[in-house]
């Protein structure tokens, strides 16, 4: 057994690394820059940094601190024309803009030093002061040759038209943004500082193009980059304000910039609690209904019950939860019970013994209890009954019947133990609910547990959450399938993982 279980937990290693590495591709894959979440929710909650759009420095910060100014992973396969650094680009988009021109036109020097002048004509936007270009266009009357208005929508068409020129390879838009502003330059002059770095980039690009060696892209090449990478990073944190997924730091939550760890925390204890007592009463209920209707098959109990819990599994959570708001949450018909959440904020004290909360909160929990174990019932006690009639057929049960036992000893010594096996199996179910929770339930009678705050973060696209919690369950489902096998061996001692 003690060997068994070795091998099994060896197993574990190399199946969490899979589970982790499929984790951050998730995490690295989804749509969006964190960057520009991190930094547009730091401008909602008026941190310290606040301004209408995060600054550059801001960006840079963030990108450190998620770790985003690293390689991806290990090494990375790529061509000749690719470039080795380009993780060090800031925005996501000028980063995917560079890696397709290296890869149309071959030569990265050459893009490199196009795209570089780009950013010098956005940089040169700067020198264009509104009052002095107000005060410096006016003809021999004083009159102004433009308005205030007019000289800051020019000024922010050319600044638009460049970083839409930062974000595109397509050598056709690329073409119509050069005639665009071209014809602009002509018309205003005091865009003359801009016009200067701007044709500057033109030559640089129609350099590229005369001398773009697009068969350096098909040269296959692979580049090493040692642990410092963002796999490792989030694996095993920087060692100061990272820890790592495997000392259960999972980064920061985009939507308020809260440790995902500590919002876990905060939240597992209710859906584990709503799990663990409804399988606890879905145990007491279903085991004997199901021993015992097996000890009546094909009686008019066991037709009976067989109906009552089929109809019962036929119904969907959701529809039972409203049903029971609707009955004994309502003020029309019957106020039983509270409505929403698991206690009351106004009467609720910490300071309160262990007792003292739970008969605090045993209101709240009723009516979700309920929802969560009535299906079960049917389920259990049908899995139940078909492994006692199975075992009541094996030769040992009949010998001990023969042997004079009574039916009461015969059930509960020889038939119970051995029909246990896929309760067992079910009961491995437990620990990656725990943490997933229950989404419909809890988001129908407002419960704030785990199910609630994974419904919240696939509304608010909060990656960090989700992948923390797909990660935790698939570590957390290998655990309830160790612990089912230990429980098989308890069980039934003629399972044996020789």
């Amino acid at each position: 057994m003690l060997k068994y279980l070795a091998k099994r937990i060896l197993i574990f290693i190399p199946t969490l690394l899979a589970i982790s590495l499929l984790a951050f591709i998730i995490s690295i894959s989804a749509p969006a820059d964190p960057v520009e979440k991190l930094s547009s929710s730091a401008d909602k909650e008026g941190a310290a940094n606040q301004q209408s759009n995060a600054t550059k420095k801001t960006k840079q910060e963030l990108r450190k601190k998620l770790g985003l100014d690293l390689p991806v992973f290990y090494f990375s396969f790529g061509s000749i024309s690719d470039c080795d650094t380009l993780y060090r680009v800031a925005d996501k988009d000028h980063s995917a803009c560079l890696a397709e021109l290296s890869h149309y036109y071959g030569n990265w020097e050459d893009v490199s030093s196009y795209f570089h002048q780009l950013n010098v004509a956005q940089l040169s936007h700067s020198k264009l002061i509104l009052d002095d270009i107000f005060e410096m266009n006016k003809d021999a009357e004083g009159r102004p040759n433009y308005s205030k208005n007019e000289i800051n929508d020019v000024i922010t068409e050319s600044n638009f038209e460049i970083n839409s020129m930062l974000e595109t390879a397509n050598p056709n838009v690329i073409a119509s943004k050069f005639n665009s502003l071209d014809t602009l330059y002509s018309n205003y002059a005091f865009l003359s500082p801009v016009k200067k770095e701007f044709e500057q980039s033109k030559l640089l690009y129609n350099d590229m193009l005369s001398k773009q060696s697009s068969w350096k892209s098909y040269i296959p090449k692979i580049i090493w980059y040692g642990s410092k990478n963002q796999y490792h990073f989030w694996l095993f944190g920087d060692g100061e304000q990272r820890k790592g997924v495997v000392r259960g730091d999972f980064g920061f939550s985009y939507i308020d910039s809260q440790p995902i760890n500590t919002k876990i925390w905060s939240k597992v204890w209710i859906s584990f609690s709503f799990s663990l007592l409804s399988v606890i009463f879905a145990y007491l209920v279903s085991i004997p209904l199901g021993i015992y209707s097996a000890y009546k098959k094909d009686t008019k109990f066991d037709r009976i019950t067989s109906i009552v819990v089929f109809v019962l599994y036929s119904m969907p959570g959701f529809f039972i939860g409203v049903l029971l708001l609707y009955t004994f949450a309502n003020p029309d018909t019957l106020r039983w019970f509270p409505v929403s959440g698991i206690q009351d904020p106004t009467l609720y004290d910490p300071s309160w013994s262990f007792l003292e909360k739970a008969a605090h909160r045993a209101p709240y929990f009723i009516l979700p209890l309920i929802t969560y174990t009535y299906s079960s019932f049917a389920f259990l006690s049908r899995i139940m009954r078909v492994g006692v009639i199975d075992v009541f057929g094996q030769d040992y049960i009949r010998t001990a019947r023969a042997k004079g036992l009574g039916e009461g000893k015969v059930v509960m010594k020889h038939a119970l133990r051995n029909s246990l096996l896929p309760i067992i199996t079910v009961f491995a179910n437990i620990f990656p609910l725990a943490i997933g929770g229950s989404v419909i339930i809890e988001t129908i009678f407002t419960i704030p547990g785990m199910g609630f705050e994974i419904y919240s973060s696939i509304l608010n696209s909060d990656y960090p959450m989700i992948v923390a919690v797909f990660t935790i369950i698939g570590f957390l489902t290998m655990i309830g399938y160790l612990v089912a096998d230990i429980l098989y061996a308890v069980v039934d001692p003629r399972i044996s993982y020789k």
